[in-house]
């Protein structure tokens, strides 16, 4: 049985990935700040599936003791999921909060960093995998988006970069990058409800559980192959954002 690690996993997508993965028969290490939410996971799919791990993953010492504390039949992660992230605030970058900037990048750009730099020796030991979730703001810039839009742009081009380094290992290495979906994302963003009701109304979003089951098959794909990055968008969402500020006379 393969052990999977999935931070950010009390909600969204990184719940739904635990869910998945361990239908399909795998172990999970979920990780994620909000314990009843963790411990709900464990009661619901049970302790031999599911290992709690409460942590903030920006806090380092925090982290090491987690990793430390693993039960013998958890330590050995064959994949990584980095998938803990968030976005703070729409304020265009000349009017928008430093402390939210910051937020993001200790999240989005260390936490991740750090995480998997103490778990690459396990993986190049077992030969494992590691799926970041970057996202299509990434790659297609829009207002409001400065910081985020730059620590996405930095996981998707990390998580290529560890495929570089980790060349001949047999670890496997994938960046995920979806537009737009339906989780406490914007919730957590704008911290309103509405907002976040607004947002995806009409609109036929993606679901957490549709990036689960896009990790499920790249996890499970036979060790030769190697899927480099994947782009995904509800049909609705299209990637055409050209603008012009015209001089009106």
């Amino acid at each position: 049985m393969k052990t999977a690690l999935v931070t950010g996993a009390t909600a969204g997508i990184g719940e739904a990935t635990v869910r998945t993965l361990i239908a399909s028969g795998w172990r999970c290490v979920a990780t994620g700040r909000r314990k009843e939410r963790l411990d709900a996971l464990v009661d619901e799919l049970g302790a031999d599936k599911v290992h709690a791990a409460c942590f903030d993953v920006r806090d380092t010492e925090a982290m090491d003791a987690a990793i430390a504390a693993l039960p013998e039949e958890f330590a050995g992660i064959d994949l990584l999921v980095n998938n803990a992230g968030l976005a703070q605030g729409l304020s265009p970058a000349q009017e928008a909060d430093l402390a939210d900037w910051q937020t993001m990048i200790d999240t989005n750009v260390t936490a991740m960093v750090v995480l998997t730099r103490k778990l690459l020796p396990t993986l190049i030991e077992r030969k494992g995998a590691i799926i970041a979730i970057g996202s299509v703001a990434g790659s297609y810039i829009y207002p409001g988006g400065n910081v985020y839009a730059g620590s996405k742009a930095f996981a998707n081009h990390f998580t290529l970069a560890l495929r570089a380094d980790l060349h001949g290992t047999g670890v496997r290495v994938t960046s995920i990058e979806p537009g737009m979906v339906e989780t406490e994302f914007t919730l957590v963003r704008t911290g309103s409800q509405n907002a976040s009701d607004d947002l995806y109304r009409g609109a036929d979003p993606m679901t957490g559980q549709d990036i689960a089951d896009t990790i499920k098959w790249i996890a499970e794909l036979p060790p030769h192959l190697n899927i480099n990055r994947i782009e995904l968008m509800p049909v609705s969402q299209d990637f055409a954002g050209f603008r012009v500020a015209r001089e009106h006379h």
